[in-house]
């Protein structure tokens, strides 16, 4: 752990001159799935700099909007607080930006990216939130990607949050037997343990109902 700690600032700025969507997938995943959360703030701080800077390079690529996005809102759930709220909307322009570029981008990525933070951040007044517009996009990024394993994730956890136990149980179920991404092993490693947890919630939901 300590070594990716030490490493991954120079991976970072290693890769500063045209680095691909690749890098900051990995980068991404690595700083989700390795770091021990109390460090992951400054890691995706790090990372959200050299995004942000590749971006300017990139401003009508619907793929690096949609990662922008994506670890920027990483950096705001790893911050949190008041504070966090302006890389949330941040997030949401950019990828609101790319589904006006190419809605089906990388899979429908920013329906999916764009549903989660509709359910995760508050509503009004403080943020955005809107569970009926969190539904609305999950079901854009399901219906471009049937079989994702990210789109049946979110959806599967917002079902869980609105207590649909039985329909989440469908869609968790569905996001763990989703096939392999290419390049991206540790990415689906870590998503697949999310799911576990979540389907072991849902299943205890359910079991508790039963005994009602």
């Amino acid at each position: 752990m300590k070594a990716l700690l030490c490493t991954l600032p120079l991976l970072l700025s290693a890769s500063l001159a045209a680095a691909p969507l690749s890098h900051y997938q990995d980068s991404w995943a690595e700083i989700k799935y390795q770091v021990a959360e109390k460090q992951q703030e400054d890691a995706f701080a790090a990372l959200r700099e050299q995004v942000q800077a590749e971006l300017k390079a990139h401003p009508d690529d619907p793929g690096y909007l949609i990662w922008s996005a994506i670890i920027s809102a990483s950096y705001a759930g790893a911050k949190g607080g008041i504070g966090a709220l302006k890389y949330v909307k941040e997030a949401k322009a950019e990828l609101e930006q790319s589904l006006k570029l190419d809605d089906k981008a990388l899979g429908g990525s920013a329906y999916t990216s764009l549903g989660s933070l509709y359910y995760q951040v508050p509503g009004w007044p403080i943020g955005f939130g809107d569970d009926d517009k969190a539904e609305e996009n999950l079901k854009k990024a399901l219906a471009i990607n049937p079989d994702g394993i990210d789109p049946n994730f979110f959806y599967g956890d917002f079902l869980l949050e609105e207590r649909r136990y039985q329909e989440a149980l469908q869609y968790l179920t569905k996001a763990l037997a989703a096939p392999d991404r290419p390049g991206r092993a540790l990415a689906d490693a870590g998503r697949r343990a999310e799911i576990k947890d979540k389907l072991a919630k849902v299943n205890a939901k359910l079991e508790k109902r039963k005994k009602k």
